[in-house]
């Protein structure tokens, strides 16, 4: 029997590529956000000067810097307010007004970058009606994009809730901040965009199912009027002439053409950074969209790995979040819980396997190398290697099937990894939870890219130089028999 996308799902329903999407729309808003904080109120086309190829090196594009002297890597108050509102949403077993209202305002109070429009109605002590009065002490202009910035956990959360509480939440939690009802239907669009994407896979039909959705709902109107023709595939925000994208309008509309007009992850936040002004928070709408759409593996690693932040919480407690952090927090959005972490192994001491510096070990045993050395952890590390200044985090599950849905790409990040740090003249520890399968795995596919091998004389190789060689999944074989081998053969016809 064919699901109906637009009804709730049970979590133990929940397909692994849906999870991995989930995740990335979480991780996308962040990471988005802090590439695009150093450039935010800038002109436009100041990344693309900045970066004019990928840093695959050091701590990539994560410079920091920006208005509010931001860290490398730290989100700003996009992901900040989106995170205090998937910390109510959970508190609060739903949405709750009070319990989002106590959040913001924990947040707010600590904050140093809080908008205009969001800071004027979380001045007064109660939700109610804190709205409307800031409308009008600001002359009526309450349509920012503050109300869509924070809306990927609303997206996340209604894969379980279903499309029309999905709708209810999104209007329901921008009401609280912005009394203008456009900020209300942006909100409503890039959430439902969100949440349709996680469960269908599919960008493009789920902006047209959105609109169709929408047009049925109370805002009718104003997303008739204001949002159709500057979100249709028509629109070009380097000739489109209306409102800067500080307002909800272009934000939504900007967002949008990023993730349609590309064909990757770090594309569409690229593009939607290069247009200039607000970011930050284009960056965060069109990487929860994009994140949606290309799930957690298809976001670069050199972004997951540095991206950190945190929120202070109505008790008073600072929460800090990195990678897996908003890994976990969307899982409990979906009702599933904290990653499991497994039995951590007594270390692996180290071993050398490529003369050019490359080694291998476990997850205790990678923490015995060098602070200089660059590290590359395909498992789950928490807080091992925060200090470390050059790593990589790679989102991997040694199963079956479908749990990596963008193997190859991740697969290929990790080499690029290893060769990026090989270039900066620093030796290279690769290591999983337990130094066996994923290790080896990479180590395979780097060999056969490096040297123009085949995955025969890489499993030679390997099984040579580290004895804690394992190849229980199938998966991994068939990728280096298969995508693999074609891309090295590919690679290797070019060189001179």
């Amino acid at each position: 029997m064919t699901r109906d996308h637009n009804t709730s799902i049970s979590p133990r329903d929940l397909t692994h590529p849906q999870q991995v999407r989930a995740y990335g729309a979480l991780v996308g808003c962040a990471v988005a956000d802090a590439v695009g904080a150093p450039f935010e109120f800038k002109r436009a086309g100041l990344y693309g000067e900045t970066f004019p190829t990928e840093v695959l090196g050091g701590i990539g594009e994560m410079i920091g810097g920006g208005s509010f002297g931001w860290a490398p890597g730290e989100f700003t108050d996009d992901t900040q307010m989106a995170l205090a509102l998937a910390e109510a949403l959970e508190a609060g077993e739903g949405f709750d007004p009070a319990v989002v209202w106590s959040h913001f305002r924990a947040w707010s109070d600590s904050a140093v970058d809080v908008g205009i429009t969001i800071g004027t109605s979380l001045r007064f002590d109660s939700y109610v009606g804190a709205a409307e009065k800031a409308h009008n002490m600001l002359g009526g202009r309450t349509a920012s994009n503050g109300a869509a910035m924070r809306i990927a956990p609303v997206g996340i959360v209604g894969v379980l809730a279903g499309q029309a509480m999905t709708y209810e939440i999104a209007v329901a939690q921008a009401s609280i901040t912005h009394f203008d009802p456009a900020a209300s239907a942006g909100a409503a669009i890039v959430a439902e965009i969100i949440r349709n994407t996680i469960v269908t896979g599919d960008f493009e039909a789920s902006v047209a199912s959105t609109f169709e959705f929408l047009a049925g709902t109370p805002l009718a109107s104003v997303v008739l009027e204001q949002f159709v023709e500057i979100c249709s595939a028509s629109f070009d925000p380097l000739t489109h002439v209306g409102p800067p994208n500080g307002t909800i309008w272009t934000a939504v509309a900007q967002a949008i053409w990023a993730v349609r007009s590309t064909t990757c992850f770090h594309d569409a936040v690229v593009a939607a950074i290069d247009l200039g002004g607000d970011t930050d928070t284009v960056a965060a709408i069109a990487g929860s969209m994009a994140g949606a759409f290309y799930g957690m593996q298809g976001i670069p690693i050199r972004w997951t790995t540095y991206v950190h932040g945190h929120v202070v919480m109505p008790d008073g407690r600072k929460v800090q979040y990195r990678c897996q952090d908003l890994i976990d927090t969307a899982r409990r959005l979906l009702a599933l819980g904290n990653a499991p972490r497994s039995w951590v192994e007594p270390p692996v001491q180290p071993g050398k396997v490529h003369d050019l510096g490359v080694w291998a070990s476990n997850l205790d045993g990678a923490r015995l190398v060098p602070n200089d050395f660059g590290v590359v952890s395909l498992c789950i590390t928490d807080d091992r290697f925060i200090h470390h200044p050059y790593r990589r985090g790679v989102y991997m599950r040694d199963s079956e099937g479908d749990r990596n849905p963008e193997l190859f790409f991740v697969l290929r990040e990790a080499v690029e990894a290893i060769d990026a740090f090989l270039e900066e003249g620093r030796q290279v520890v690769v290591h999983c939870h337990g130094g066996r399968s994923r290790t080896t795995f990479v180590l395979k596919a780097w060999y056969m890219l490096r040297e123009g091998k085949t995955h025969a004389e890489a499993h030679q190789w390997v099984g040579d130089e580290w004895p804690l060689y394992e190849t229980w999944t199938r998966t991994f074989l068939d990728v280096l028999d298969n995508e693999w081998s074609d891309y090295v053969e590919a690679v290797h016809r070019e060189l001179p």
